[in-house]
């Protein structure tokens, strides 16, 4: 039974999945690990009925099936499937002041338990994937330290070797939470979640060819095609201003979808375009 479906302004939904072929507390918590990273809470039941109750869904009903059935032998279907309650707001007193409008009364404010969500975003959030990318600039500009000159193409391919190497590793911590969290926002793993399984490794595959300069004319080609699709879905992602996460590092971090998530995209994929015409 499926009831209709209804979004909040925030494109948030409350689902409740039936679920089949769970066995044990193990099966429970291979589920529970597939949807954690496409909402903000879930909870997996085994007895009296199987079933997972998900909380502010940031994907498609059609993304949280095709996770549990990446999470082993399970299967789901949607049991009902509401629109995200409205958040309560705190309203704080105010107390007016000669010659102001109002000053806040920080005593008089009732206290509130606020979870941070996706849009919260500042310097901190984006401070996991800040450092891991000054590490990736840097690195390869120091295995020059020695060299008479600097080798600006040498160091480009150093670079996009690090940036799959490292992005992969993140990846493949957890393979299949991140094809969970890819098929939310990926035009082809939305469709095909093999591809989200098969992703990291195709990163890991382009960072030995970029290091070991293997073919280098396929592997920037190669890279141009993914990585270009890639920026087509997370392009569509941001302009729909729906709350998704990333998964440019796995499930590893809890990264929003952005412009740095496009940027990040758009540079590997312009890199490789300008190494390729320079083989050609």
């Amino acid at each position: 039974m499926s009831a209709s479906c209804r979004r909040c302004k925030n494109g948030k939904m409350n689902v409740s999945l039936e679920l089949s072929g769970l066995h044990c507390q193990a099966c429970v918590g291979r589920v529970k690990a597939a949807l954690a990273p496409l909402a903000e809470r879930v909870a997996v039941t085994l007895a009296p009925q199987q079933r997972a109750e998900v909380t502010g869904a940031w994907a498609s009903t059609e993304a949280l099936i095709a996770a549990v059935k990446s999470a082993g032998a399970y299967s789901a279907t949607i049991a009902e499937t509401l629109s995200t309650p409205p958040q309560p707001v705190t309203i704080s007193a105010a107390i007016p002041v000669r010659g102001k409008k109002t000053v806040e009364n920080p005593s008089l404010v009732p206290s509130a338990q606020i979870s941070p969500g996706l849009s919260e975003k500042s310097w901190t959030t984006y401070y996991p994937l800040a450092l891991l990318t000054a590490f990736l600039v840097l690195v390869p500009a120091f295995a020059q330290w020695n060299a008479a000159k600097f080798d600006g193409h040498a160091w480009m391919r150093h670079f996009m070797a690090a940036f799959f190497l490292a992005f992969a590793f993140f990846k493949l911590l957890d393979v299949r939470a991140f094809a969970s969290a890819y098929a939310g926002y990926d035009l082809l793993a939305a469709r095909w979640h093999g591809w989200g399984l098969l992703y990291p490794f195709v990163e890991l595959a382009l960072g030995i060819a970029y290091l070991i300069n293997f073919a280098p004319v396929l592997t920037n080609a190669v890279t141009f095609v993914v990585m270009s699709f890639s920026l087509a879905g997370v392009v569509r992602a941001v302009v729909s201003k729906k709350e998704i996460r990333c998964a440019c590092l796995g499930a590893v971090f809890n990264l929003p979808m952005s412009t740095v998530t496009i940027v990040e995209d758009a540079l590997m994929a312009g890199m490789a375009l300008w190494m390729l015409l320079n083989f050609i």
